[in-house]
């Protein structure tokens, strides 16, 4: 057979299936085709590794494998939401006709190509010069997106949407992902409803509810993800976001439920299980969060996707049940991957409380009690988040357990639940990290109002014509707690009122100040940021 094109013999190909025949099939088709190299992986596990380490041009991955839960689709949507696919890579899936309703439907999101089989030559190669094709056409994007540069690359998908051009509702995706990004909340839901009105998919009416969320607007996200929900009941992304609103909304359990269904209809989903296992664990259903927790390990622990969080909880679990050998295989798992990334100051903190972990186990009091003043020191550090402080209130409360004076542990709970109570969820993870100690949970709820009475007082004066004093009393009561939410609404108020406000322009430097130091961009969350529902964006 004739190569598709004289750029075809520079190309590598990595081939994903475990039947052997379906494997030498492949790799003697792409090689008559002119693939230069070929690769191939018989597991879900290797094929992952494989991608996160180095690109390819062309995936040829079949949808099912025996003995696993996971598909060839979920490989395709990790790799997609953690940005380990580049936008040259093309991806064909191959599947039989019983789940070809499920891989035509993802198709039209975020897959380059599919084929059912049995197949011939001839319809791999015309769906591969299809799927490159299609690459070259939306080039230009892709060589801005590459570059970092989204201003330019979002105009070029929304010149191409415009004139509907070629391929211009795949070119809206990434310019409705591009713009969110952007913070351009209002233009990519424009986008989005314009790309419903034009053509009715999941993914853009997903895309809604999620620039609803993001613009603050948690209600009607909900409202209009309850509605996908009922609609299309199997969209596993929709449930993400969902889950992330009622997390949003302060609802652990339901958020849970919810995580509960994605994963469910994900079963091989590494980040849905781990989402799912770690919420198990705040809402208080630790036999469910160590399950599904320490399956994770097993699945993945040497991948780019697996959050070395899970192994933390693990631990606090290991520790609680008295389990010592459970306590130090997951302190040995974090050491190793410490050993790997010495300067990383997260792995850094959870090493430490698993050192303290294992002091207390050996009741070692004040070796534990040194390591938890240690860790108690870098509060105020900028990098210190909820995550960190969340892990710092379970080893109080595990010393505290342990029948000794500890004078110092009230104000740094009221420290931490000062600078950490932004919002529902923060407050109540905040409080399901102090588990039976009634005083701590009270002292956080007391944090969270405080906070919520500030920026209340605030917004009175704003609206009573003192916007100045409103300004000034959330820049200094934000400098004094360093509270995100007190900091950003500083902003938004002096941004709201600085025509009548003398001296905005100082004003307005002391915010950004504290924001540099004190407030997490827009979407970065303590551990990886995940935009649930979208398509990742490369580079």
């Amino acid at each position: 057979m004739a190569m598709m094109d004289s750029s075809i013999q520079d190309a590598s190909a990595l081939i994903i299936d475990s039947n052997s025949t379906s494997r030498s099939l492949m790799s003697a088709q792409l090689r008559d085709l002119g693939v230069g190299t070929v690769r191939q992986a018989t597991r879900i596990q290797d094929a992952r590794m494989i991608l996160e380490h180095k690109a390819y041009d062309i995936v040829l991955c079949d949808y099912h494998f025996d003995g696993t839960e996971m598909s060839g689709q979920d490989l395709l949507d990790e790799l997609r939401r953690e940005q380990l696919l580049p936008y040259s890579t093309v991806f064909v899936m191959v599947t039989g006709e019983a789940t070809y309703a499920k891989v035509a439907e993802a198709a039209e999101a975020a897959l380059d190509a599919y084929l059912i089989k049995p197949y011939t030559s001839a319809s791999l190669s015309e769906r591969l010069t299809q799927a490159r094709h299609r690459k070259r056409v939306l080039k230009d994007i892709f060589e801005a997106i590459e570059k970092q540069d989204y201003e330019t690359a979002a105009s070029h998908c929304l010149k191409r949407f415009a004139a509907k051009a070629e391929f211009w509702l795949y070119a809206a995706r990434i310019g409705a992902e591009l713009l969110l990004r952007l913070t351009r909340y209002a233009d990519a839901r424009k986008l989005y409803d314009a790309i419903v009105e034009a053509r009715t998919v999941p993914w853009a009416r997903l895309g809604v509810a999620r620039t609803e969320l993001v613009s603050g607007n948690v209600i009607a996200a909900r409202r209009t993800l309850e509605t996908l929900i009922g609609e299309i009941p199997d969209y596993a992304d929709s449930y993400d976001v969902m889950g992330r609103v009622q997390m949003e909304q302060g609802e652990i359990s339901a958020a849970l439920k919810t995580y509960r269904m994605a994963a469910s209809l994900t079963p091989g989903c590494l980040l849905r299980q781990q989402s799912c296992g770690s919420l198990a664990f705040y809402a208080g259903e630790r036999a469910e969060a160590l399950k599904m927790l320490e399956r994770t390990i097993a699945q993945g622990l040497r991948s780019k996707l697996f959050d070395m969080l899970s192994l933390m909880l693990v631990g606090l679990m290991r520790f609680d049940a008295r389990d010592s050998k459970g306590l130090k295989y997951a302190q040995d798992a974090l050491l190793q991957e410490l050993d790997r990334k010495p300067k990383e100051q997260r792995l850094q903190r959870f090493a430490l409380v698993f050192q303290a972990l294992r002091a207390l186990q050996e009741r070692k009091i004040g070796a534990a009690l040194e390591l938890a003043r240690q860790l108690s020191a870098e509060i105020d550090q900028e990098d210190f988040n909820l995550e960190a402080a969340t892990l710092l209130v379970g080893l109080w409360i595990r010393l505290a357990a342990q029948d000794v004076q500890l004078d110092e542990m009230p104000p740094l709970m009221q420290q931490m639940g000062l600078r950490f109570c932004t919002s529902k969820a923060s407050s109540e993870l905040l409080v399901a990290m102090s588990e039976s100690n009634t005083a701590v949970a009270q002292e956080f709820q007391a944090c969270h109002t405080r906070i919520f009475e500030i920026a209340e007082t605030a917004m009175r004066h704003s609206m009573r014509g003192s916007a100045r004093v409103g300004v000034a009393l959330l820049i200094q009561q934000g400098e004094a707690t360093r509270n995100a939410k007190l900091i950003d609404m500083a902003s938004l108020v002096l941004k709201r009122h600085a025509e009548k406000i003398e001296d905005a322009p100082a004003l307005a430097d002391q915010i950004v100040e504290l924001q540099k130091h004190f407030v997490l961009p827009l979407g970065i969350s303590s551990s990886r940021s995940r935009a649930a529902g979208g398509l990742a964006l490369r580079g």
